[in-house]
């Protein structure tokens, strides 16, 4: 038989790092150190700090939405993206980085807000600006998912 794959995510609550089998319902995954909800079909609301660990230590695919909570087509996009955590839960961690607060932002190269930005194992493979919906964010990542291409854009952030 052959053992799930494994993919390694960090918990936004406590900063945790953990190993969640492939096959295991992501609204179920829990923290092995504060059993506090894993949240993979949620966006996980990060802080810098939280954004650099999460993006060192989970593997696979993180979709990043750098908003503001000023900026209408954020405010917009908010339950698209909420839509598409659920419809990509296993398949890639959503995050949200509110840029009112945020320095990294600057370090990612955001110009304008919403902006999105999709790495693989730390690293920025793709990015697009404005509002999109739940399915066109869901058909972007699961496209970059099947890719096995080299990332588009420099080195880990």
């Amino acid at each position: 038989m052959n053992a799930a794959a494994v993919h390694q995510t960090i918990c936004t609550g406590c900063g945790t790092v953990n190993r969640v089998p492939e096959d295991k319902p992501a609204h179920t995954a829990k923290c092995g150190r504060c059993a506090a909800s894993l949240g993979l079909d949620v966006p996980a609301e990060l802080d810098d700090a939280m954004l650099a660990r999460l993006l060192e230590k989970t593997s696979g695919l993180v979709l990043l939405d750098v908003w503001a909570p000023w900026c209408g087509p954020c405010r917009a996009m908010a339950p698209q993206f909420a839509t598409a955590a659920k419809a990509l839960a296993g398949e890639a961690r959503l995050a949200k980085l509110n840029a009112d607060h945020s320095q990294m932002m600057h370090q990612l190269g955001v110009a304008g807000i919403p902006a999105l930005i999709l790495f693989r194992d730390g690293r920025i493979i793709d990015r697009k600006a404005g509002l999109m919906s739940a399915d066109a964010l869901a058909q972007w990542v699961r496209e970059h998912a099947r890719s096995t291409t080299s990332p588009k854009f420099g080195p880990n952030i």
